[in-house]
This record gives C-alpha cells, structure tokens and sequence, in this order.
C-alpha cells in the first residue's frame, strides 16, 4: 500500500472513534435527562405560588432567602402574610464561635464556627404546613495571632458561605413538602 492510502485509512479509523465517542456521550446526557437528573441548585418550582419570609430584623438571612427563591423558582415573595400561601418563618439564625484546640503556650490554634438556623412552615391561617427544623453548618477556622484582621475577614466570608448553604438547603427542603389537602407531587423524587 502506498502512504496515501495508509493515511486516509488512518483517518476513517479516526474519524469513526471520536463518531463513537460522541454518539457515547450524547447517550449517557439523553440517559441523565431522562431519569430526572438535575444540577444541584435547580429546583424549578415549590409546592405553592406565593410566599412570604418572616425573618429576624437586622440579620440578612430574610433577604438573602427571598433572593434565593424569587429567582431559582416560580413563587412569587409577596410583601404581607395576607397575599401568601405560605409563610416561612425564621424563628432563630445565629453565629457562633467555639474555641476547638489551644497551643502549649495556652494560645488559640483553631476556633470551630457554627451557624444555626430554625425555620417553620405555616399557611396564611397560622396552620403549620411543616414543623420547626434546625439546620447546623460548622467550619474551622485556623487561628494565628500574627493574622488577627485577615482571620477575621475570614470568619466573616465563612459565616456567609455557611449562611448561603443553608438557604439552599431551606429551599431544597420547601421543595419537597406536601401541603395538606394537595395532591403529592412526585416529580422531584425521579
């Protein structure tokens, strides 16, 4: 065979594999979609249309919450307990701060820092659609006397991040509850 020929052999070879390779790709994404696969952070819509965020004054969580919600769902944040399906209630959000080890010299080496959070759900009638429930995030954070600002503005960007986390998981837990009298809706359970 002349080298001509070798070549375009070699080429149809290749061009055949990554054919396959594709064609192997788009089956695994048709396979995902298919079985109700989503990306974390995608919850499309909750089991009811309007709600309203009852949060602790001066604390940002209540804001940060209909944030969330008015924009990776269809429910609509409404101004007063009167227009809304539901209302969540924030009954406690908190920081705390534990000391975790200390070195020889009777310094601190790590704090280990806790954000806590109890929410309720109830309808516009004050009837609870789901009951009290705390969630917990703990981080540490290395401490160094020589850094006493820097680590400051860390625990500052931790307690957000841990704030952040826990309005998703608030609202991947408003996802799956059912409202007494409603139809269950199983699609977020594919």
């Amino acid at each position: 065979m002349n080298r001509a020929a070798t070549t375009a052999i070699d080429d149809n070879a290749k061009f055949t594999l990554s054919g396959i390779f594709i064609l192997a790709i788009l089956v695994m994404l048709f396979m995902l979609s298919a079985c109700g696969f989503k990306l974390r952070g995608q919850i499309s819509s909750l089991p009811f249309k309007t709600l309203y965020v009852a949060a602790p004054p001066g604390h940002t969580i209540g804001s940060d919450l209909r944030r969330a919600v008015g924009a990776s769902t269809t429910t609509k944040i409404v101004d007063s307990t009167e227009e809304a399906e539901a209302i969540l209630q924030v009954i406690n959000a908190s920081n705390e701060r534990r000391i975790l080890s200390i070195s020889g010299g009777g310094r601190v080496r790590e704090f280990e820092l806790i954000f806590r959070i109890s929410t309720r759900l109830v309808d516009n009638q004050g009837i609870e659609i789901a009951p009290a429930s705390e969630i917990i995030l703990t981080r540490i954070l290395p401490f160094l006397d020589a850094q006493i600002l820097a680590k400051e503005a860390e625990e500052q960007m931790l307690y957000r991040d841990m704030q952040s986390d826990a309005v998703q998981q608030i609202i991947w837990r408003l996802s799956t509850v059912h409202r007494p009298g409603a139809p269950a809706d199983n699609t977020h359970l594919n």
